[in-house]
C-alpha cells in the first residue's frame, strides 16, 4: 500500500488554506512546535509571518533549518505534508505579505478589516517574514486506502 503523494498532489495540498505547524530546534530540549498562518504557491517557499520579539524569532537566530507540517485530520481523508529545509528572514511588508495572508484566512471582508487593524497598530513594521525552502518532503494520503477508486 503506497500512501506517498505525487509531487503535484503534495504541492497542491500544501497550497490549500490550512493552519500549519512550524518546528524549530531548541538546544537541550525538544523542538518548539507552534501553529501558524502561512502561504505557499507550488514551486515556491513556505512563508510565515511572526513578531521579531517572538520566541520563534529568537530560536530562528540559532539554527539554519526548520520543519513545517500541515494535515487534514478528518476521516476518511487523512493526509499530511511535512517539509524541512533552510530558511531566510526579512522584514514583513503590509501589502505584499500581511494582506494576502489576512485575505486567505479571513476572506475579503474580515481580511481587509484585519489589515486595517494591523495598520493602525503600526507594530507590524517590526515583524518578520520567514521563507522556508522545501528541500525534504514527507507526505501521505490515506484517503485512497480507505476509499479506493473503482
Amino acid at each position: 500500500m503506497d500512501t506517498k503523494m505525487s509531487v503535484e498532489k503534495r504541492q497542491a495540498f500544501l497550497a490549500e488554506t490550512r493552519v500549519g505547524i512550524i518546528s524549530i530546534p531548541e538546544e537541550g530540549r525538544g523542538p518548539l512546535s507552534v501553529p501558524v498562518w502561512y502561504s505557499y504557491e507550488p514551486g515556491g517557499d513556505v512563508r510565515i509571518w511572526t513578531s521579531e520579539k517572538s520566541y520563534k524569532a529568537k530560536l530562528l537566530q540559532k539554527t539554519r533549518r526548520i520543519s513545517f507540517c500541515v494535515q487534514d485530520t478528518l476521516p476518511p481523508n487523512y493526509k499530511y505534508v511535512s517539509i524541512e529545509g533552510p530558511f531566510s528572514i526579512r522584514l514583513v511588508d503590509l501589502e505584499n505579505d500581511i494582506r494576502p495572508m489576512a485575505l486567505r484566512y479571513y476572506g475579503p471582508v474580515g481580511g481587509e478589516h484585519y489589515v486595517e487593524e494591523v495598520r493602525k497598530s503600526d507594530s507590524w513594521r517590526n515583524n518578520l517574514l520567514i521563507c522556508i525552502k522545501p528541500e525534504r518532503w514527507y507526505s501521505a494520503d490515506y484517503s485512497e486506502v480507505i476509499n479506493p477508486s473503482p
